[in-house]
C-alpha cells in the first residue's frame, strides 16, 4: 500500500544518514571533534566477519532480514545497537578531555629529559632494603655542618604542608611531625636541573600528600618566616609522590590557626571526627610527645625509687569505688564490670610483699559527665606502697615524682613551642618542696575571702579553682597538696584520721587549681574495711577476695591515682581534656576508630 512504502522510504534515508555519521555525532559536530573522537575510539565496534560487516553496511544485520524494527526498538531504548548505554554528549566531552589531557601530558613528560626525576613512585612493598639514605627534617642543619664544603645533597620524606607556582618557579613547604622546611624548585635556563615540566607537577601536588624530595640542603640569604627550620632551605632537583592525598574534610593550616586569630577555624567535634587528620598538625604532635615524656619521667623516677611496675585485670566482679559508675557486662554468664581503677589490685600486690608496685594503664568510669576535664576512659598512672609511719611518707614520694616530671619536662623546648604557639600558656610555676595544707586551711583561705565551705564536704569544681587562684596568689606556686580530707568524700578503703574520725589520711594535689590526685593511707585491718565497705552501702560478697587478702598480714600502706592527660592538658594550659586524648571516649564519643 501507499503508506508501507513510506515506510520503507524513511527507513532507508535513516539507515543512509546512520551510516554517514555514527549516532553519537550530530551535524553541528566539527570535523575536528570527528577526529578527536575516532583517536578516542570511543564506542568502537567489536570486529565482525566479513560477511557480516557487509550485510551491516547494506543495511541489515548478521543474521539476515532487514533490522530496521530491530535497532529502532534499541535506539528507544538508549543503547547504541550492541547492548550498552548510549553516551551523553557530556561523557563523551568529559572522557574526550580526560583522554588529551592524559596524553598530552603523556608526550610532555616523554619529551622531557628530567622526566624521571619526578613522577608517581608507586606502591613501596618492600622491594629495596638500603637503597636510599633519607634525612630527617630536624637533623637538616646538623647535615649542613657536616657536609662542610660539598653540597649538601639529601632526599627528604615528608608531607607536603603547603605549595605554590609563581612563574618558572615553586614553593614547598614540607612538614614532618613538628618541624616544617621549605623547597624551592627553580627552573634553571638549560632546564638540566629542573624542568618546567617538573615545576608544573610539584605545583599540582595536593597538600597532605606524602612524598619523597630529592636536593640540596643550603642556608638561606635571611631567615624563611612561616616555617620552624629557619636556618636550612632545600633547592629542589627531583619529587616523587609515595601517596596522594584526596580532598582534605578541613585545611591543615585552620586546623593549626591559633583560637584567638582571625580567620577560618575548625571545630572540635570536626577535629575529633576526623582526628586522624587533625593529630597531624605541630601542636598536637607536640602535645603527645609531652604526654609519652609525662608517662616516661613518672616511671623512671618510680623504678629509681625501688617500684616494681604490674599489669592489673581490667574485668572485675565488682566496683572498686563504691559507686554505680562502671560499665558492666556479662562475663561467661556472670555479671562483671570494667575497672574504676587498678586500686585493689594494688592493695593485694602490696599484701604479697611487692612493698612498692605502679602501673601505667586504661581507667574506666561510666559517668555521664560532660565537662572540659572528664572522660569515660583514659589513662590511670597509680602507685601503691608500704609506710613505715605516717601518710607523709607517701607525700613526700609525690613531691619528688612531680618536680622531677617537671623539671624534665622543661627540656622539651621545641614541642613546648610548639604547643605555645597554637595555645598559649604561661609556664607551670612549682616550689621545692611543694606547698601542703591541711583541708582545713584550704577551707579557712577560703573563708578569708569571703567563701563559705562546709568543713566536713568536699570541694566543688568551682570551689577548687577559687582556691587555685588564692594559693597562686599567697604562695605563687600552680602546684599544691591539699591533704586530710572530710571521711564523707573518700571511698570506703581510706583510713580515718588519728585524732579525729570525721576526716581521714588522704590528700588531693591540684595543677593550676583543677584535681590531678586522689589518694589516701589505706586501711589494712579487714574488720574495719568490712564495716567501712558497708557504710558506703557495698555488696561486701563481692569484693570478699579482696578483704580476705589483709586477714593474713598486711603492712600499713597508701598510694594514689593520676589520669595522665588531666596532667598534659593541665601542665600545658589546655581548655579541654580532649585535646590531650588521642581518641577521646566521652559519655558522647564513641568513635573513632
Amino acid at each position: 500500500t501507499r503508506g508501507r512504502a513510506v515506510s520503507q522510504t524513511e527507513n532507508k534515508g535513516r539507515q543512509r544518514r546512520m551510516q554517514q555519521s555514527p549516532p553519537w555525532w550530530d551535524e553541528r559536530s566539527t570535523r575536528g571533534e570527528r577526529r578527536n573522537m575516532e583517536d578516542l575510539s570511543l564506542n568502537e565496534p567489536e570486529a565482525q566477519p566479513e560477511a557480516a560487516q557487509q550485510k551491516t553496511q547494506d543495511g541489515g544485520n548478521p543474521s539476515g532480514g532487514s533490522g530496521g524494527k530491530k535497532n529502532k526498538k534499541k535506539d528507544k531504548k538508549g543503547g547504541d545497537g550492541d547492548g550498552k548505554p548510549k553516551l551523553t554528549r557530556a561523557e563523551i566531552k568529559a572522557q574526550r578531555l580526560a583522554a588529551r589531557g592524559a596524553k598530552a601530558g603523556q608526550q610532555q613528560q616523554e619529551a622531557d629529559p628530567l622526566a624521571d626525576k619526578y613522577g608517581d613512585m608507586g606502591l613501596v612493598q618492600s622491594t629495596t632494603n638500603g637503597a636510599f639514605e633519607f634525612t630527617s627534617l630536624s637533623d637538616l642543619e646538623t647535615k649542613i655542618q657536616e657536609s662542610g664544603a660539598e653540597p649538601c645533597v639529601v632526599r627528604l620524606r615528608a608531607r607536603i604542608h603547603a605549595v605554590r607556582g609563581k612563574g618558572k618557579s615553586a614553593f614547598v613547604v614540607l612538614r614532618d611531625r613538628t618541624a616544617t622546611v621549605q623547597c624551592v624548585f627553580f627552573v634553571d635556563k638549560e632546564q638540566k636541573v629542573v624542568s618546567k615540566g617538573m615545576v608544573k607537577y610539584v605545583t599540582s601536588l595536593s597538600k597532605e600528600s606524602v612524598v619523597d624530595v630529592t636536593g640540596v640542603a643550603v642556608v638561606p640569604s635571611s631567615p624563611v618566616e612561616g616555617c620552624t627550620i629557619k636556618q636550612v632551605e632545600i633547592q629542589g632537583t627531583g619529587m616523587f609522590v609515595v601517596s596522594k592525598a584526596a580532598p582534605l574534610p578541613f585545611d591543615i593550616a585552620d586546623a593549626c590557626r591559633r583560637e584567638d586569630a582571625e580567620g577560618a577555624h575548625v571545630n572540635q567535634d570536626t577535629r575529633l571526627d576526623n582526628r586522624f587528620i587533625d593529630l597531624r598538625t605541630p601542636a598536637n604532635q607536640a602535645i603527645f610527645r609531652i604526654q609519652s615524656a609525662v608517662g616516661q619521667l613518672f616511671r623512671e623516677n618510680l623504678l629509681s625509687k625501688d617500684f616494681v611496675e604490674i599489669h592489673t585485670p581490667k574485668i572485675m566482679a565488682g566496683s572498686s569505688e563504691g559507686g554505680s559508675s562502671v560499665f558492666e557486662l556479662k562475663y561467661m554468664g556472670r555479671n562483671a564490670c570494667l575497672a574504676q581503677s587498678p586500686q585493689l589490685c594494688k592493695q593485694m600486690a602490696i599484701c604479697a610483699d611487692f612493698g612498692r608496685v605502679f602501673e601505667i594503664g586504661p581507667v574506666f568510669r561510666a559517668e555521664k559527665s560532660f565537662t572540659h576535664r572528664h572522660l569515660c576512659e583514659f589513662i590511670g598512672m597509680d602507685f601503691e606502697m608500704t609506710i613505715k609511719e605516717h601518710y607523709f611518707e607517701l607525700l613526700d614520694v609525690i613531691d619528688e615524682l612531680f618536680v622531677y616530671m617537671f623539671d624534665g619536662l622543661k627540656n622539651k623546648k621545641e614541642e613546648l613551642e610548639a604547643v605555645n604557639q597554637q595555645y598559649p600558656f604561661e609556664p607551670l610555676e612549682y616550689l621545692r618542696p611543694s606547698l601542703r595544707l591541711t583541708f582545713e586551711e584550704g577551707v579557712q583561705l577560703l573563708k578569708e575571702n569571703g567563701i563559705d565551705q562546709d568543713p566536713f564536704d568536699d570541694l566543688s569544681t568551682e570551689v577548687e579553682r577559687t582556691l587555685g587562684r588564692l594559693v597562686k596568689e599567697k604562695y605563687k606556686t600552680d602546684f599544691y597538696i591539699l591533704h586530710r580530707y572530710p571521711l564523707a568524700a573518700r571511698p570506703f578503703y581510706t583510713m580515718p584520721a588519728p585524732d579525729d574520725p570525721r576526716y581521714t589520711n588522704s590528700y588531693d594535689v591540684f595543677i593550676r587549681g583543677e584535681e590531678i590526685i586522689s589518694g589516701a593511707q589505706r586501711i589494712h585491718d579487714p574488720a574495719l574495711l568490712t564495716e567501712r565497705a558497708k557504710a558506703k552501702g557495698m555488696d561486701v560478697s563481692t569484693i570478699e577476695s579482696y578483704i580476705k587478702s589483709f586477714s593474713f598480714g598486711a603492712h600499713p600502706h597508701g598510694g594514689c591515682g593520676v589520669g595522665l592527660e588531666r596532667v598534659a592538658m593541665l601542665y600545658l594550659g589546655l581548655n579541654n581534656i580532649r585535646k590531650s586524648s588521642m581518641f577521646p571516649r566521652d559519655p558522647q564519643r564513641l568513635t573513632p576508630p
